[in-house]
């Protein structure tokens, strides 16, 4: 038996520091952010090392113990970003007739879209950290897909990704995962259909469906340009996402719709709310 820890314990103490690795992090701003730290923080306490590289306009992420901050410069004021916040959530929970609401949550996006890409052709074209990153020996890329950039540049350096997200507008990440996602039964964003739908609601359900695509080419058609240039080959959204390695989903079936789930899709709703907190009031 000593015989047999004698030898064990040599390639123990080889396998022990393996078990660490080297994390890329390219995340979202805003409420995004908060929930992917608390997973951070615990990476960081099992003995990874973290990187987290964010644009100098960020609003809530910030400087940590826990993880190396790297950040690149951008061509938008931090201002902006905030407003655009502001507005995004003001018309997201207005109580306006729901197509004066989607018209203008349509302008929103095509917004944010031009936030999210102008930020992400600033760090594509940052060759001194493409540099860094290319010699970063990192083991995954964690990110979060809503804005595709971080898994572009997974692409690009072939490391594997691990997507953190709740969801993507338009369905985009169930087409990426080859999951069936029918239209007819399957609420849409924004519908306020519940999965018990009559005959008018699902038709609503399926205008909606067929809309989307045309609001997300709106807002994604940049990014997809961006990454065929910087890939130099055709890249689509759904062809971008679908080399998700695995797919952290923050919902849980107590509050979404039950929906078909890929083998790679693990569902973490609720991981920031499990502190000790005081109870609420009455």
């Amino acid at each position: 038996h000593t015989m047999l820890v004698a030898l064990l314990l040599p390639f123990l103490c080889l396998l022990s520091p393996a078990a660490a690795g080297r994390l890329l992090v390219i995340p979202m701003e805003g409420s995004h952010w908060l929930s992917m730290k608390k997973v951070l923080m615990e990476l960081s306490k099992r003995g990874h090392q973290i990187v987290v590289i964010a644009p100098d306009n960020k609003i809530l992420i910030d400087s940590s113990d826990v993880y190396e901050l790297k950040t690149y410069s951008v061509p938008l004021m931090k201002e902006d970003v905030e407003e655009h916040v502001r507005s995004l959530s003001a018309k997201s929970f207005s109580q306006e007739p729901f197509l004066v609401r989607f018209w203008k949550l349509l302008q929103e996006y095509r917004q944010s879209g031009i936030l999210f890409h102008a930020s992400c052709k600033s760090l594509l074209y940052n060759q001194e950290l493409l540099k860094y990153i290319g010699e970063g020996h990192f083991d995954a890329l964690l990110t979060d897909p809503v804005s595709p950039c971080g898994q572009i540049i997974a692409l690009h350096f072939s490391i594997p990704s691990v997507f953190f997200l709740r969801l993507v507008p338009c369905a985009l990440e169930v087409r990426a995962a080859q999951g069936p996602d029918p239209p007819s039964y399957v609420p849409r964003m924004f519908s306020e259909n519940t999965d018990h739908m009559t005959f008018s609601q699902r038709v609503k359900n399926f205008l909606i469906a067929l809309s989307e695509s045309f609001i997300c080419n709106i807002a994604y058609a940049p990014f997809e340009e961006l990454a065929s240039e910087f890939l130099q080959k055709p890249m689509t959204m759904t062809e971008i996402l679908s080399h998700g390695s695995i797919w952290l989903r923050r919902i849980d079936f107590v509050f979404e719709y039950p929906m078909p789930v890929m083998p790679n899709m693990v569902f973490i709703g609720g991981i920031h709310c499990g502190e000790k907190k005081k109870p609420l009031s009455q």
